[in-house]
């Protein structure tokens, strides 16, 4: 095994981003990062801990209709006490996604980690135009902020070669987080602005990684599927697909560099059986990143996310581009 530390090392962080999806890019523009960042998504050496704590910030106000730049985005509110959705309800201006998550991993044998991320800072900031037409007013006081829900789960190396490693991950999102927060109004506060979902979601990914040497190059590929299930507000998000490939080149001792694509398809939520407008979508980013290892268990990366292609359902808020940084450290 220890001819695939460097590989392992890069997995590790990995299943963290995929196995830590939030609420996909929806209604009131959530967001949240879907790449491959190098510290958790492989398996660790028996008896090793790790913890890895991450920053993301995310800006949604890029205005489109399907791959489309318009002057302006009309999205539908779900009216929970009435049990209805009502459509273009008020226009989109701008959401802030401030993400800050602590994920663990023990190495449980040689080749089996049990994982956990805890969401501790959900904060979005919003701005819309409330109650579109004549009485329509700005706010930006329908943001919220909270714990969001945790995600536990297992990884297996199904394959460990001299070069070659490919790891198996399965886990389930519980409902921790805050889901039924109020609005200034008074009324329960859009679904993608909760710090939580409200239900038990299933996510099952693989991670390859296969080491080129001497050129001290590392090719990756990922791909992860959430299921999501009905909250008990009779509101289900959409399901997610997501897909990474990449390269990764250590450029001395310490530092590597690394670029990706990432691409993931999220379909429509769902409210008691109906299809949410402005919900869903395929996105694709360019993802350049950096990582630094300050002695032999701890490291430090960071990453920017620059969208390449743009396809929403309907008219929604798209995400310019954001930045992920991150630490971890071995125990």
């Amino acid at each position: 095994m220890k001819s695939l530390r460097p590989t392992i090392a890069m997995a590790s962080v990995a299943a963290a981003c995929l196995l830590s999806l939030s609420q996909p890019a929806a209604t009131c523009g959530s967001a949240n990062c879907f790449l491959v960042s190098g510290s958790s998504d492989g398996v660790s050496a028996k008896g090793a801990v790790t913890f890895d704590l991450t920053y993301r910030y995310i800006v949604q106000s890029r205005k489109l209709e399907g791959t489309s730049s318009v002057g302006e985005v009309l999205t539908p509110a779900i009216d929970f006490e009435n049990e209805e959705i009502e459509p273009d309800h008020h226009r989109e201006i701008r959401t802030q996604n401030t993400l800050v998550q602590l994920g663990a991993l023990w190495g449980v044998t040689e080749r089996l980690t049990l994982a956990a991320d805890l969401p501790l800072i959900n904060d979005r900031e919003h701005e819309h135009f409330d109650d579109v037409g004549p009485s329509e007013f700005f706010t930006r006081q329908d943001g919220a902020s909270g714990f969001g829900d945790v995600r536990l789960g297992a990884r297996y190396a199904l394959l460990v070669k001299s070069k070659d490693i490919l790891v198996g991950s399965l886990a389930v999102k519980l409902p921790t987080g805050e889901y039924r927060l109020r609005d200034s109004e008074g009324d329960i506060n859009e679904p993608t602005i909760q710090p939580g979902s409200g239900s038990y979601d299933a996510i099952a990914g693989l991670y390859y990684a296969r080491q080129v040497l001497p050129m001290a190059v590392e090719v990756f590929a990922s791909a992860a599927r959430k299921t999501n299930t009905e909250n008990d507000l009779d509101y289900r998000f959409g399901s997610e697909n997501l897909v990474s490939a990449g390269v990764q080149h250590m450029a001395g001792a310490r530092f590597s560099w690394s670029a990706q694509v990432n691409l993931r398809r999220t379909a429509h939520d769902v409210y008691r059986g109906d299809l949410v407008d402005s919900t869903g979508g395929t996105l694709v980013n360019l993802t350049p990143g950096i990582r630094v290892q300050s002695g032999r268990a701890a490291a430090f990366y960071a990453f920017a996310q620059i969208p390449v292609h743009q396809d929403v359902h309907d008219a929604q808020l798209a995400p310019r581009t954001a930045f992920l940084v991150g630490i971890s450290k071995t125990f």
